[in-house]
């Protein structure tokens, strides 16, 4: 069974449902509407429950990132890539891809 990266891939070669493709690229237009979630993660920290419940408006959480470290990003809660923050417009937020993550491929 082929991993999640690896359909992936498979589905970036894909431009169109070419009659010529491999039999394999045609089966995976079946999935092209499947939603899917992406998460951002820009960092963790570990606390107690007693230092969680003293934060409020204005308190500042330290994360295990340092500035302009890449952030990891999460296709169904499995890591596939590390990217950049990015502004897309005045008031959104967006992610570059700089790496793709290679499956494991002992799973």
């Amino acid at each position: 069974m082929a991993s999640d990266l690896e359909m992936v891939e498979l589905a970036e070669g894909i431009a169109s449902a070419d009659p010529g493709a491999p039999r394999g690229a045609r089966d995976l237009e079946a999935v092209y509407d499947i939603p899917v979630t992406v998460s951002v993660v820009l960092g963790k920290a570990t606390m107690q429950v007693n230092q969680l419940l003293k934060l409020g408006r204005g308190a500042v959480v330290e994360l295990d990132r340092k500035l302009g470290e890449a952030i990891d990003i999460y296709v169904n809660n499995r890591l596939v890539a590390r990217g950049e923050v990015v502004m897309v417009d005045d008031s959104r937020l967006g992610v570059t891809m700089t790496e793709i993550v290679k499956a494991d491929r002992s799973i």
